[in-house]
């Protein structure tokens, strides 16, 4: 049986059995999402979160680039002496560097974020709590 035949073959076959596929979770008896429906902040979470995002960052930036020094130079090295692993090790340490920076951009993003998640919620807490309150001042003086 030839490529093309066999592909046919499994491409009908394939084609064949699919029915309608939701790309989600089969809803609940009874409608309402099921249980908790409540939406919740947890600020001790989300700190915990933002300060490892933070340590992550600050020894990604310590120990991150530990051994660019030594690769620079065993790479100028081996290819000062035509050996074709020293542009090897050049690539590496190029790669190395783009992708810890992409890291670190994460993780800084990840703490600040956070950071800013918290602040906002307390904040918005502090204004439901206030327009509550004020809305039982409003019903004695009516």
């Amino acid at each position: 049986m030839s490529f093309d035949q066999e592909w046919a073959s499994v491409r009908s076959t394939s084609t064949a059995n699919v029915s309608m596929r939701l790309n989600q979770v089969a809803p609940e008896p009874g409608g309402g999402g099921g249980g908790n429906a409540d939406l919740s902040v947890d600020q001790d979470k989300l700190g915990a979160i933002g300060s490892a995002a933070y340590a992550l960052h600050g020894r990604l930036v310590k120990d991150g680039n530990h051994a660019r020094t030594s690769t620079t130079e065993a790479a100028t090295g081996l290819s000062g002496h035509g050996f074709l692993t020293g542009s090897a090790m050049t690539t590496v340490q190029s790669t190395w560097g783009s992708q810890l920076n992409t890291l670190l951009d994460a993780c800084a993003n990840i703490s600040n974020h956070l950071d800013y998640s918290a602040a906002s919620h307390a904040k918005e807490e502090a204004d439901i709590a206030a327009a509550l309150s004020a809305s039982k001042i409003n019903e004695y003086l009516k």
